[in-house]
C-alpha cells in the first residue's frame, strides 16, 4: 500500500490531476489487477449475506416504498435493466441500486468495516451489481468491480472521519461505487475520476439521519449515494465533469465539511499491480443489531447462562459498560438520546441502543432480527426497569483498540460491571464478535449459507433457496447476460401482485 498525504490546496495551485485523491482512486479503479482466490470467496460470501438480509426485509415499510418506486421505472435504454429483489421484474439500474440498497441495509445486519470513520462495505453491492446486470457484463466482471468498491471504501474510512464533523458515512460510498462501476465497465482513468468527483458531491449529508428519533430514512441512504454512484457514472460516460478538485479545493469538502483548511489526511491505497485486498479487513453480523453491539449481545448470551440472577432488575443496583468512544457517544447514554431508553421508540432507534440491546439479550440469552424489536418485548415492564440501570462510559484503552490498524489487537467490544443489591459485583468483558475473523465462532461460508437459509425461511421457496445458492458459488463462472441468477424472488404465497399493487403511491 501507499500511502497519499492529502490536504487542502488554494486554486492558484491549480493542483494536477495525478495529484487529486479522486485521480488516486480512479488509478486504483483502472489497475487491471488479478482479485486473489481469498477475495474472490469472500465476495461470494457477501453477496450471500446481502442476499439473506434482504429477502428479510421484503414486507418491511422502507422496502415496500422505494421497491414500489424502482417498478415506476422500467428499463432504461442503453441495457437489459437490473432485477429487484423478491420479483421477477427489471428496472432501470440506478433504480434497482435504490430498491435493493434499501432491502439490504434497513435490518443493519449485513457487513460493517470499523476505523477513523464506520461503514458497510457491503452497500457498493446492489448498485454496482446492477450496472453489471443492466449492461449485460460476466461474473467476473462484477467480482473486479466489487473487490474495487470495498478497496476504496474500506481505505477512505481507515483515513478519513466523517461523522467528526457530522456528516453521514455513506459519503464514503458515493466514491468507492463509482469507482466499482468504473471497474466493472472497463472505464477509463479520466471518466472514472469524474464519476468518483461527482460520486461524492452529491453524496454529503448530516447524521441526523442517525440522531435522536432514527427514521426511516436511516436505510434508503446508502441506497441513495450508490443511486448517485450510477448516476454519476452515467454522466461521467457521457463527457460530464466534476467539482475538481472535489477534496483538496479549496471550497471543497476537507476545507468546508471536515478538518478545514489546515487539514490533512494520509490516505492508503493499492499501487499499481497490487491486489485489492480490502474485503478481507471487513466483517459481517451474526445479530441483527448495530455493528458496535455485536460483541454485546455475545457477551450479555454469555452472562444470562454463567449469573441469571442478573437478569432480574430486582435483583441489580446498576449495570455499567466501559467501551469505546465511538459506542458511548453514538449508539450508549454519551449520545444524550433520551429515546435510546424509551420503550416506545422506533426499530431503527432501538437498534442503535446499546443499553436497550444488552438488556434484552441478558434477559433472553438470545436475539431475534424481528422478536427482540417488537413493542410488546420493549416495553415488557421488568426489562425497562433493568434498561433503565444501564448506562455506559467510555475508557481510553478501548477507544485506542478501537481505532487501532493491528487487525489483531482491533476491538469493539468493552467491560461490563453489574453490581447487585447485595453488593456483588459481576464483571467481565469481550473484545469482538463471536462471528468476528477472531472470534470465539468465526463466520466461514457454510454459517453464511444457513444465515441466508434462516432468514429466507418462509420467505423463499427451498428450491430457489438452492437455485440462488449454486448459482452464486460458481460466480466466475457466469457468462455476460447471466447475472440476473443472483436475483431472489419471494414465493408468491408471501409476496403477491396483490401486494405489489398494495404499495404506498407516490408522484411516480
Amino acid at each position: 500500500m501507499k500511502n497519499h498525504d492529502v490536504r487542502v490546496h488554494p486554486s492558484a495551485d491549480e493542483l494536477a490531476r495525478e495529484d487529486q485523491l479522486a485521480w488516486k482512486i480512479a488509478e486504483v479503479a483502472v489497475d487491471p489487477v488479478e482479485v486473489l482466490p481469498e477475495v474472490e470467496e469472500m465476495i461470494v460470501n457477501r453477496i450471500i449475506d446481502n442476499a439473506s438480509v434482504a429477502v428479510a426485509s421484503l414486507k418491511r415499510g422502507p422496502i415496500v416504498a422505494a421497491r414500489a418506486q424502482a417498478l415506476s421505472h422500467p428499463v432504461s435504454t442503453g441495457g437489459v435493466g437490473a432485477t429487484v429483489f423478491g420479483v421477477d421484474r427489471k428496472v432501470s439500474p440506478e433504480w434497482a441500486a435504490w430498491a435493493n440498497g434499501v432491502a439490504v441495509r434497513e435490518l443493519d445486519y449485513h457487513d460493517t468495516f470499523l476505523s477513523e470513520e464506520y461503514s458497510h462495505p457491503g452497500d457498493n453491492i446492489p448498485p454496482i451489481l446492477a450496472v453489471a446486470q443492466h449492461a449485460s457484463r460476466s461474473g467476473r466482471d462484477l467480482i473486479r468491480g466489487i473487490a474495487t468498491g470495498y478497496e476504496v471504501q474500506v481505505d477512505l474510512v481507515k483515513s478519513i472521519c466523517l461523522h467528526k464533523h457530522k456528516i453521514d458515512h455513506v459519503a464514503h460510498i458515493g466514491p468507492s461505487a463509482s469507482a466499482g462501476i468504473g471497474t466493472l465497465l472497463g472505464l477509463d482513468s479520466e471518466t472514472v475520476f469524474q464519476a468518483v468527483g461527482q460520486g461524492l458531491h452529491t453524496t454529503t449529508a448530516t447524521r441526523q439521519s442517525r440522531k435522536g428519533e432514527i427514521s426511516t430514512w436511516k436505510a434508503h441512504a446508502p441506497a441513495f449515494a450508490g443511486k448517485m454512484a450510477v448516476e454519476a457514472a452515467d454522466r461521467a460516460m457521457r463527457g460530464q465533469t466534476s467539482p475538481v478538485p472535489i477534496y483538496e479545493g479549496e471550497d471543497g469538502v476537507i476545507a468546508w465539511m471536515l478538518d478545514g483548511k489546515d487539514a490533512h489526511y494520509v490516505v492508503p491505497l493499492p499501487e499499481q499491480g497490487e491486489p485489492k485486498r480490502g474485503i478481507l479487513d471487513t466483517y459481517t453480523k451474526e445479530h441483527s443489531a448495530e455493528y458496535q453491539a455485536q460483541a454485546w449481545i455475545d457477551l450479555a448470551r454469555r452472562l444470562h447462562n454463567e449469573h441469571p440472577e442478573a437478569t432480574d432488575p430486582a435483583n441489580v443496583e446498576s449495570v455499567l459498560i466501559k467501551t469505546s468512544h465511538h459506542t458511548h457517544y453514538v449508539i450508549g447514554s454519551g449520545a444524550n438520546d433520551p429515546q435510546k431508553y424509551d420503550p416506545t421508540a422506533s426499530r431503527e432507534t432501538l437498534d442503535h441502543s446499546i443499553p436497550y440491546i444488552f438488556t434484552v439479550a441478558l434477559q433472553d440469552g438470545a436475539w431475534h432480527h424481528v422478536d427482540s424489536y417488537s413493542p410488546e418485548r420493549a416495553g415488557r415492564e421488568d426489562t425497562v426497569a433493568l434498561w433503565h440501570k444501564v448506562t455506559t462510559v467510555e475508557d481510553p484503552e478501548w477507544t485506542r483498540r478501537y481505532h487501532s490498524n493491528d487487525l489483531t489487537e482491533k476491538a469493539f467490544g468493552g467491560a461490563v460491571e453489574i453490581t447487585l443489591t447485595d453488593g456483588t459485583v459481576i464483571t467481565d468483558e469481550i473484545a469482538v464478535a463471536d462471528a468476528h475473523p477472531l472470534g470465539a465462532r468465526p463466520f466461514s461460508r457454510e454459517q453464511y449459507i444457513q444465515k441466508f437459509r434462516t432468514l429466507a425461511d418462509g420467505i423463499v421457496t427451498a428450491e430457489e433457496q438452492d437455485r440462488f445458492l449454486e448459482a452464486v458459488q460458481r460466480l466466475a463462472e457466469l457468462g455476460p447476460g447471466e447475472l440476473d441468477q443472483l436475483n431472489v424472488q419471494a414465493d408468491p404465497a408471501f409476496l403477491s401482485e396483490a401486494d405489489l399493487a398494495a404499495a404506498p403511491k407516490g408522484l411516480f
